[in-house]
């Protein structure tokens, strides 16, 4: 590391002084495709419920590569084998884990690029650094893949107890000020072992194990799914399906380049060079701009969209444990059609219902398991006396219906 990097530090509300622990990582986010983060919100427009939650993937990026310098020295000196090269891969790999995320991070994902998810982005944008970089992230795309032959060092990166998650429960608690789902993700660092090549806890950090996976189903509920959060990411999806369509048709819908260059692609997303370089110049400001010129546009369904969410006059949304009664949905689909004089095949765009699930725990993928001390390793559901931790494992589903409040 050279002596001018060495002193390059962040200030972190959640953790103080985040350093840039090599030269590597310092020149990642001096990139432009890190600095992008910067203008990508951490939790899509979850600021319209919880005021406060205006943090962004930059942010998240930082904390959990933070906590994971922190993970692999607890790791070290309990004997775990990691080398340099390991080492400068998992930090390189958790500070680009969510690079790939577009505007407003998961509300638009499938939206803007169908079928492709943002862990598939990430990758192509590491592929690309790794070339711009002469192969310096080898190690570390080998990592986020999989691929590794020490299957702890995936699980750090991606898991169900790995740093990204450590840091975004702790940081979105902060932000939103929901303090049920505050963590001592300090604690939980300190208690991970590694036993037959897995990341492991050990047999006293299960009560801290219980709380995480606890503050996990208290925020997925009351913040990450809470209801207005939820109708008004549905609201964005709605505007960028009008503004494609509208486009199809040959329609002007103004907006910013790399905005433009995914709403008038028709042909599938393989993420290649073109497509890389109108995607990493894609963030929050180019959505928020065309908003606002939306909300003038001469298309009456994509200007009243527009403006509803910009001013937060939201669809009314019901949240139900029963499917949505179909004969709910055709009046309140007739009221619209009367009202708003919208043809048949538009109502979808102010009527619509659909399903949400959550699973606080899933014990059939990469599960968290507890380190006993007489060396056996069982499930944390199994491990733990709690009675409401097996529940946890079960999936939660519920089901929302959308509709203009005029219409209650």
């Amino acid at each position: 590391m050279s002596e001018g990097n060495k002193l390059k530090i962040f200030n972190d509300p959640i953790y103080g002084f985040i350093g840039t622990p090599n030269e590597l990582i310092f020149n990642l986010i001096a990139h432009k495709y890190f600095q992008r983060l910067r203008r990508v919100s951490q939790m899509g427009l979850s600021f319209l419920v919880y005021p406060g939650a205006h943090h962004t993937r930059f942010h998240h990026a930082l904390g959990s590569m933070h906590l994971m310098v922190q993970a692999i020295r607890v790791l070290k000196l309990k004997g775990v084998q990691i080398t340099d090269r390991e080492e400068k891969g998992l930090l390189a790999a958790i500070l680009l884990h969510d690079i790939g995320h577009g505007p407003f991070s998961h509300a638009l994902e499938y939206t803007l690029l169908p079928a492709i998810s943002h862990e598939t982005v990430s990758l192509g944008i590491m592929e690309d650094l790794n070339a711009q970089f002469h192969g310096e992230l080898a190690e570390a795309i080998t990592i986020f893949k999989g691929e590794h032959p020490k299957k702890f060092l995936n699980q750090l990166v991606s898991s169900q107890l790995d740093m990204d998650r450590l840091d975004y429960l702790k940081r979105d608690s902060f932000y939103t000020g929901v303090t049920e789902g505050n963590i001592s993700s300090e604690r939980m660092i300190s208690m991970l072992h590694i036993s037959n090549g897995n990341l492991v806890v050990e047999e006293k950090g299960i009560y801290s194990v219980e709380k995480f996976l606890m503050a996990r189903r208290f925020m997925y509920w009351q913040v990450y799914l809470h209801k207005t959060s939820l109708v008004a990411e549905k609201l964005l999806v709605k505007i960028i399906q009008r503004a494609k369509y509208l486009q199809r048709k040959g329609k002007q819908v103004p907006c910013s380049a790399p905005l433009a260059y995914f709403l008038k692609k028709q042909a599938p997303v393989v993420l290649n060079a073109e497509e890389l370089e109108f995607f990493t110049a894609l963030d929050d400001v180019d959505m928020l701009s065309a908003l606002k010129i939306w909300q003038h546009h001469e298309d009456g369904i994509l200007a009243r969209l527009s403006a509803m969410l910009l001013n937060r006059n939201l669809l009314h949304i019901k949240l139900k444990n029963k499917p949505i009664d179909v004969e709910k949905l055709r009046q309140k689909e007739d009221w619209v059609h009367k009202n708003y004089g919208l043809d048949r095949e538009d109502l979808h765009y102010f009527v619509f219902s659909g399903e949400v699930s959550n699973r606080a725990y899933d014990n059939g993928q990469q599960n968290i398991n507890i380190y006993k001390k007489n060396g056996k390793v069982i499930d944390v559901a199994n491990a733990s006396d709690h009675l409401n931790l097996k529940a946890l494992s079960k999936k939660v589903t519920k089901y929302y219906l959308c509709y203009p409040k005029e219409s209650v």
